[in-house]
């Protein structure tokens, strides 16, 4: 019973100071089994930290987890796969903990079992509290008191390296070059002074607190609030000054009722005046709360979900098994997890027939990626489809198997996903597939917690080429012929979409590339003759693509067809419009290489758009991209196109923009198209406009360090850094000349370009730099302003500003060409950033937000006349 008390404590006491303690006996440390895969479980001493946020272990390598970097804590039935994938029985389910964490951009996993189950409780219970806290703390600002507890805890325990409770000058002297603090010995010892009071020589906890307030003063803030108080009438910070100071200088649209309770939130009442103010505390607490959100609109979680599915922007993944190479990445169930938490709104599946008879499994066909079985992968699906967001996840799938196998996928997917999988029963009863059966796609409220399987229709396939060509049908009736037992391709991209991914020639390659390519065929080449098995041969899991060719496809499973309704995969016949071009009914989608999609772009994006006013379209990563890197999705969006698939398991930038795209509205994993691209023959479509994005980069809060290959900091006199920042807009190429006006020369412009087999597209880049600050990431200032132009199609009321997307990367000065880690980055749709003056919530290279560190910046954009 105190156990279970002291459980919920962990959970429920977030809002002190005490929130983040665990219980003294996980501080010294226990002895639990530490597990790796296929070995000998290992008895370790591990500890929690938990004013460093860290879990600790004995470990000649790194032996240590910050919080922040964990991604998911699992036990009970939750890790009963994890369990399994181990080696290890079922027995141990109720002592068993998986902590699943990054570090370099790797994820890895900590397993433990603890030797009893009241042990394994406090264990379970302690991580997970620990976890609680600090992702509260990394999504985004807010909480103010919590977090400067938490930090005050963290350096103050870092700094007292003897734990006898007190810091003498040499141990302040120490912090503040882990602080990257910027100011001389003689500086520092006259605020070491002013705080030591009693003339110890030392600082207790409460000196040490008014020795870093003092450290965190903000003479930029300062200066901005007396400005405002000059240029009120009262010459005080009242309502009437905060409320002029959100409508002019934010651009704040709330009503006078909402702007009321913001101040009244951080104002407080003064006996003399009579009257609620201000004070320069309050206004800082006011820029750095969630009332003042770098997103002011898209953070309340709420959008119109009443429109189809084709107008929205869906979350997507590529290749979602994979969490590393395309050729000998791993493939686990684990990329299905970590997307799906993510918000992720379209997992990708290949599938084929399982050995024996079996039932099918999941593998990158013709690689060395290991099998799944299709069942596991369902399993997870379902488990973990709808925690992050309750809108409908589709579920694209390539198909390799037999009519006897998609009968089995069929069987799996309604065991795994009941009646949330979207069917058509009909189908069944009557043994035919309508050509047409809707008006229009449902609404993605109307769909949720529904499962949409998507692949392409062979019957549905068949008809519409007997439309464009009847004498396509002669092939096609033979194949009705077929043995029911023939392997075929439901969803395999035809041969046309293959061939047309490989033309790029050698003069188009990098040397990089080459040696990459060839690199890897060594690798492949090297593993097949060692594994002394053949590649899945046509006869066994699948036929190549040359014995496609050779063989006409059969009709597909009655059974799969039925579970193919709103999202019907057929093949791409062009886009011309007119009564002898191709007709799509509404659920039709069909899938596209990047190169196919650019190459349409750049033909007639107007009808790509159009298109994609009423069906859906998927684009996807060529196959050339054997690094997994990813293109800018943005290209693709802005023709209109709403499954743009990402490779999650690879930090790029294309990546950090999908991320970037999808937080928003607590990451549904559906944002609904702009105005532009929802109207059918809009004359916004036609109207192009020019205009400015003016910053000034003010200053920056707490810049994390440089770390070291244990995630831990690297921190030492001449770690200090000179951090610059740049800024640079990132602009869909739709319109044939760029906006780049004379007035804009100190900015640098890169055009929009192609992908290579290692590099991705990019759209076209305006960027401009600050200069460096030396020896100061506490609190660095700068006051740098810059002019950046950006051109759109649809004007601003059109919502295209969404696809311009602004980062603002925090370079370490002789580390700033592209190739090295930056110190910080922030993303975010252009359209989306609150004007006026706001604190950026820093990332890393993933996309984790770091807890203390901001950049303050003034935002606004301006029109040209």
């Amino acid at each position: 019973m105190q156990l279970a008390v002291q459980q919920t404590k962990f959970v429920e006491n977030t809002d002190s100071a005490e929130a983040y303690s665990v219980p003294e006996e996980l501080e010294k440390g226990t002895l639990l089994s530490k597990v790796n895969s296929h070995k000998k479980p290992k008895q370790v001493v591990v500890r929690i930290d938990a004013d460093q946020g860290q879990i600790l272990w004995q470990s000649k390598k790194y032996g240590i987890i910050n919080a922040e970097a964990i991604r998911e804590v699992r036990s009970g039935k939750d890790a009963s796969y994890d369990l399994a994938q181990l080696g290890l029985p079922q027995t141990d389910l109720s002592r068993f903990i998986s902590v699943i964490y990054v570090l370099n951009g790797e994820y890895r996993t900590l397993n433990l079992i603890a030797p009893t189950v009241e042990l394994f409780n406090l264990w379970d219970a302690a991580i997970r509290h620990l976890h609680t806290i600090r992702q509260g703390l990394m999504s985004g600002l807010g909480n103010m008191e919590v977090r400067e507890a938490i930090w005050e805890k963290m350096y103050w325990k870092g700094a007292d390296e003897e734990g006898d409770q007190k810091l003498d000058f040499d141990d302040v002297e120490r912090l503040c070059v882990r602080l990257s603090v910027n100011a001389s010995k003689d500086a520092l010892k006259k605020l070491f002074d002013e705080v030591d009071t009693n003339r110890r020589g030392s600082l207790d906890f409460a000196s040490f607190q008014l020795f870093v307030k003092q450290l965190k003063r903000r003479p930029e803030l300062d200066g901005l609030f007396g400005k405002i108080c000059d240029a009120s009438p009262t010459k005080r910070f009242d309502f009437a000054a905060f409320e002029k100071f959100m409508k002019e200088q934010q651009q704040s649209s709330l009503s006078q009722e909402s702007m009321r309770s913001i101040f009244d939130k951080h104002a407080t009442k003064e006996a003399e005046a009579q009257e609620a103010l201000l004070s320069s505390a309050g206004f800082t607490s006011f820029l750095l709360s969630p009332d003042n959100a770098a997103y002011p609109c898209s953070n309340e979680g709420t959008q119109d979900m009443s429109h189809p599915l084709s107008h929205y922007y869906i979350s997507s993944s590529h290749n979602t098994y994979l969490v590393g190479h395309q050729l000998v990445g791993v493939s686990t169930i684990e990329g299905y997890v970590r997307a799906l938490l993510s918000g992720c709104r379209s997992v990708e599946l290949d599938i084929y027939d399982g050995d024996d008879g079996g039932e099918p499994i999941c593998t990158h066909g013709n690689t060395l990626t290991k099998d799944i079985p299709l069942r596991a992968i369902c399993t997870a699906i379902n488990k973990y489809a709808f925690v992050t967001s309750p809108y409908p996840l589709i579920i694209s799938a390539e198909v390799h198997c037999g009519i006897e196998g998609q009968d089995q996928i069929v069987k799996v997917m309604k065991e795994c996903f009941g009646n949330r999988l979207i069917s058509d029963e009909d189908i069944i009863a009557t043994g035919e597939v309508a050509m047409k059966k809707i008006d229009k796609l449902p609404s993605v409220e109307s769909l949720k917690e529904k499962f949409l399987l998507k692949a392409k229709n062979l019957y549905i396939i068949e008809k519409l080429a007997a439309i464009a060509a009847p004498a396509s049908l002669e092939p096609v009736a033979r194949a009705s012929t077929a043995p029911a037992g023939t392997s075929i391709e439901v969803e395999a991209p035809s041969s046309s979409e293959s061939s047309e991914e490989e033309t790029e020639t050698d003069s188009s390659k990098t040397a990089k590339a080459k040696a990459e390519l060839k690199s890897l065929k060594d690798i492949f080449k090297t593993k097949v003759l060692r594994s002394k098995s053949p590649i899945p041969s046509a006869g066994s899991r699948s036929a190549s693509k040359a014995s496609a060719r050779e063989k006409p496809k059969p009709k597909m499973s009655l059974s799969l067809a039925s579970l193919l309704v709103y999202t019907v995969g057929v093949k791409c016949r062009g886009l011309s419009t007119g009564p002898d071009g191709p007709q799509y009914e509404p659920e039709h989608i069909f899938s596209l290489s990047e190169n196919t999609a650019s190459k349409m772009i750049k033909e007639n994006m107007l009808a790509l758009i159009q298109h994609c006013e009423n069906h859906l379209v998927r684009v996807y990563p060529k196959g050339l991209r054997v690094n997994s890197s990813n293109y800018e999705p943005h290209a693709y969006w802005a023709a209109g196109a709403q499954v743009v698939a990402i490779n999650w398991q690879t930090f790029d930038f294309g990546y950090m923009i999908n991320q970037a795209m999808f937080q928003q509205f607590n990451r549904a994993g559906y944002v609904l198209k702009p105005l532009t691209l929802r109207m059918h023959g809009s004359e916004l479509l036609q109207k192009r406009t020019k205009h400015f994005l003016d910053v000034t980069v003010i200053s920056a809060q707490q810049l994390p360090l440089p770390k070291n290959g244990g995630g831990l900091e690297i921190v030492h006199v001449k770690s200090i850094i000179d951090p610059l920042v740049e800024v640079s807009l990132h602009i869909p190429d739709w319109s044939t000349t760029p906006f780049l006006p004379t007035s804009a020369s100190k900015a640098k412009y890169s055009p929009a370009t192609k992908a290579t087999t290692t590099k991705p597209t990019s759209a076209r880049k305006v960027a401009f730099r600050t200069p460096v600050v030396q020896d100061n990431g506490f609190n660095p200032v700068w006051q740098e302003e810059m002019c950046l132009p950006f051109d759109l199609v649809g004007g601003r009321e059109g919502g295209m500003m969404d696809l311009v997307f602004v980062k603002f990367t925090v370079w370490q000065k002789g580390k700033d060409d592209g190739d090295d880690e930056p110190l910080a980055v922030f993303c975010a749709p252009l359209g989306r950033l609150g004007q006026g003056f706001r604190h950026l919530p820093l990332h890393d290279s993933q996309c984790v937000q770091h807890m203390f560190s901001t950049l303050f910046v003034q935002i606004g954009i301006r029109d040209t006349q």
